[in-house]
């Protein structure tokens, strides 16, 4: 677990995806997010793998994760009402906004 600021990380990986788990240590301003350190796709090796970020926080949050993980070769959010990431952006050509991505990826060896 990585904790750095006002928000903890968490990271899963399989053999093709990455989750990327958020938890609010506490209320957060817009002003934090220039002190936060988000996982680093390239220095811990997973800008080839498909990012899915999971946690309850403000929107803007979300956006600057999802301007974050830009690299990677694509991104999704976790909807637990479908129990899937929803792709929001990609630049996997199997892959399209609106796809989802079931539970079950983290079930493949890592």
């Amino acid at each position: 677990m990585n904790r750095n600021g006002p928000i903890s990380f968490k990271v899963k990986r399989s053999r093709d995806y990455t989750l990327i788990e958020f938890e609010l240590i506490r209320e957060i301003i817009p002003e934090d997010l220039s002190n936060i350190e988000p996982p680093d796709p390239v220095k811990e090796g997973f800008s080839s793998s498909v990012v899915i970020l999971s946690g309850r926080g403000p929107v803007w949050l979300y956006g600057y994760l999802i301007h974050f993980y830009h690299p990677t070769k694509a991104i999704a959010v976790f909807d637990p009402r479908l129990d899937a990431g929803v792709v929001v952006e990609t630049h996997n050509p199997g892959m399209k906004v609106g796809d989802l991505i079931r539970r079950e990826v983290f079930k493949q060896p890592g």
